[in-house]
């Protein structure tokens, strides 16, 4: 399922199918990450026949649309929370990243959770991903260092560029200078 491509979010809005005891049935709205609509229906019927017992073939799907990211060019700190099912039972988790989109941080985590804890695409459950505002908010240290004032990262082997008249020279360039 990961090789089908890069993540995409998908709003997806369905229900059960109005009967005559029920001609009015609730909406459930999903905010499901997938890498196509195909996915992204299938993971919506997964989840729907698991919280209200609603299954696609008693259900209908109401719209479908793709979320774009507001600001693609401008980095922001995303607090995501998981459920993830491992060898010993079934987890709740808190994880922070660093991205440009939403869609960036859930595959930095999804790929997070596969080397740190060797979770598979299946059995990652995602509750909620929401953007840090106030960067008092952010808990994680690894992402805290990242936000203080005045941080540079120094280029300490840096290689002089060679004029076009000299290509050989005596001595050897210094690159620590």
């Amino acid at each position: 399922m990961w090789a089908a491509g890069r993540l995409q979010e998908y709003q997806v809005i369905g229900r059960h199918l109005p009967s005559e005891a029920n001609p009015t049935p609730k909406l459930y709205r999903m905010r499901i990450f997938a890498p196509n609509e195909v996915v992204a229906k299938s993971r919506f019927w997964y989840f729907l026949m698991k919280l209200k017992k609603v299954k696609k073939a008693n259900g209908e799907i109401i719209s479908l649309n793709k979320i774009a990211e507001k600001n693609p060019l401008r980095v922001k700190n995303f607090g995501i929370w998981i459920r993830y099912d491992s060898r010993s039972g079934t987890h709740n988790m808190y994880k922070e990243y660093r991205e440009m989109s939403r869609t960036d941080a859930v595959e930095a985590m999804y790929q997070d959770m596969a080397a740190r804890h060797r979770s598979r695409f299946r059995s990652i459950h995602i509750l909620r991903v929401v953007e840090i505002e106030k960067t008092d908010d952010i808990k994680r240290p690894y992402i805290k260092q990242l936000v203080a004032k005045g941080l540079s990262f120094p280029l300490p082997h840096r290689v002089p560029r060679t004029s076009t008249k000299k290509i050989f020279s005596a001595t050897r360039p210094s690159t620590f200078a």
